[in-house]
């Protein structure tokens, strides 16, 4: 069988940590091939050796059958292979042509000849039907977007091996259709594809071969049509996982948040929340469900202080917290795990440990009139590490260092160990594996038995009718909806996600 590239024996180390022992993975040509492991188990780290940014301490790697040494991504580039990084690699304030170019750029008597430029990256974005617009600026442009501007610089480039990193993660239901859409009509155009994901239904829906690994360890290779999900599952993380919800049914007491008439505008002063009105009492999980950009982040940014609201009323357990500081909220009894973990749930480059009291480092024991006392600051770190299984070399490693799991882990174990009233949970488990999106649906139930009142906003639909008591539903920056789980279908939520069909907000629906 001839392999397009081979990846034999492969052993990456770190300080203190294996992360790829003797992984073996090779490609066909023209499949979508599958890398599928739980976070941290050692996927990027086995792509960014292929691409020449690590390298490896022993194993050998084969373009086409012949040895190779992939010092740098430039010596990969030219060996045709070509990734999508999970974190966008781009220039906010070019356009897109120029962030395609940048490195490669043609020259015409000194001058980079932007015309012919942008004539190209129009053709290559026609012929694959990406859709994207080469003056645009980067800025200017949804995420989706710029994810295309990505797979347009690695065909720039004369990529015919490309390594997707995650790339739905960051993406709405709709542009993840299209993104299939796209990968489909590179494999007919002769390309081949390495897909480093989680997500097992997207395998069995575009993948023709899967390449497990465990902890660094490589499980072994299956084909999609000989395969399910519950296997898949199993496989990567090593025992029985369920996709089902384990919870009794909710028992709802004292109402511990509730907004009336809230009004807020975004960035750009436009209303984006307009007169809201929701509740939710201590002992239940409410969910929010719409698609992104319906006001949802700006109403979490208005609940917790980090935006102002023009008005209307915010009230926990009976108090007025409408445009309080942060703070104020925080120590009132609001715990929050954001939606971007890396821009406002960690600083990464302190330690994990220093991070786990980011909301209570000012207080005793962690500070004595104004003076850190590291030794307590630790000492909390390792226990509550130890509690939410939080993986990592130690407390002092830094938080960047550590996968999105288990910094996830780390955030919602600081804000848990806070014993908020209220938790708000956006997108918690986003870009997170099965194993790892068990453990923190169980945590968030476990806090709604405990009494505490949960608000949990996500664009995952399954995540939502799984988790939730009761189902809000968001859309244009109102609350069109209150649907009981047990009693809807995703189809029906689709519709009202998309405005096309209100319940009267009457008996049981009264928000």
């Amino acid at each position: 069988m001839d392999y397009i590239i081979e990846m034999l024996n492969i052993r990456k180390e770190f300080p203190g940590i294996v992360a790829n022992d003797n992984i073996t993975l090779q490609l066909k040509p023209g499949e979508i091939h599958a890398l599928l492991g739980e976070n941290g188990a050692g996927k990027s780290t086995l792509m960014n050796v292929l691409f020449g940014l690590y390298q490896p301490e022993k194993g050998e790697i084969k373009v086409k059958g012949k040895p190779v040494r992939i010092t740098d991504p430039n010596i990969a580039n030219d060996l045709g292979i070509g990734m999508v990084h999970q974190h966008f690699m781009l220039v906010d304030r070019f356009t897109v042509t120029e962030n395609i170019i940048l490195g490669k750029e043609t020259t015409k008597g000194g001058k980079i000849d932007i015309k012919k430029a942008e004539k190209e990256v129009r053709e290559i974005s026609e012929r694959y039907g990406l859709a994207v617009d080469p003056q645009a600026k980067i800025s200017d442009i949804s995420v989706g977007m710029q994810q295309r501007v990505e797979i347009l610089k690695t065909l720039y480039r004369g990529a015919e091996i490309l390594i997707f990193d995650e790339p739905t993660a960051v993406l709405t239901p709709q542009e993840i259709k299209e993104l299939i859409q796209i990968m489909k009509t590179l494999i007919q155009e002769g390309k081949s594809i390495i897909l480093i994901t989680h997500k097992l239904k997207e395998i069995m829906e575009v993948c023709d071969r899967v390449t497990v690994i465990r902890k660094g360890v490589g499980i072994g290779t299956v084909n999609v049509t000989e395969t399910n999900p519950n296997e898949l599952a199993s496989l990567m993380v090593g025992r029985e996982v369920t996709f089902k919800t384990d919870k009794s049914d909710s028992n709802p007491q004292d109402q511990v948040l509730e907004i009336q008439g809230l009004n807020v505008k975004d960035s750009r002063g436009l209303g984006v929340v307009n007169n809201l009105n929701l509740n939710v009492r201590a002992g239940e999980i409410v969910g929010i469900a719409g698609v992104d950009g319906n006001g949802q982040s700006e109403l979490i940014e208005a609940i917790t202080g980090l935006r102002k609201s023009e008005s209307g009323s915010i009230k926990l357990n009976g108090k007025e917290i409408a445009n309080m500081p942060p703070r104020k909220v925080t120590e009132t009894g609001v715990g929050h795990i954001p939606q971007d973990r890396h821009k406002h749930g960690l600083v990464l480059d302190f330690p994990i440990g220093e991070n786990m009291v980011l909301q209570s480092y000012y207080k005793a024991p962690f500070s004595n009139k104004g003076v850190l006392n590291f030794k307590e600051i630790y000492s909390k770190a390792k226990k509550l590490i130890k509690e939410f299984d939080v993986r990592t070399p130690s407390e002092f490693t830094l938080a960047r260092a550590l996968s999105g799991g288990n910094q996830q882990k780390a955030i919602i174990g600081r804000e848990i160990d806070r014993n908020p009233d209220l938790l708000i949970a956006a997108q918690p488990t986003r870009g997170l594996d099965v194993g790892a999106i068990e453990y923190i649906h169980r945590r968030l139930i476990e806090q709604r038995d405990q009494g505490k009142a949960v608000l949990l906003i996500s664009f995952e639909l399954d995540e939502i009718m799984n988790v939730s008591d009761r189902i809000a539903v968001i859309y244009e920056g109102e609350i069109v909806a209150v649907v009981d789980p047990t009693q809807t279908t995703e189809q029906e939520l689709g519709l009202l996600m998309a405005g096309s069909k209100r319940k009267e907000a009457g008996g049981e629906n009264h928000v």
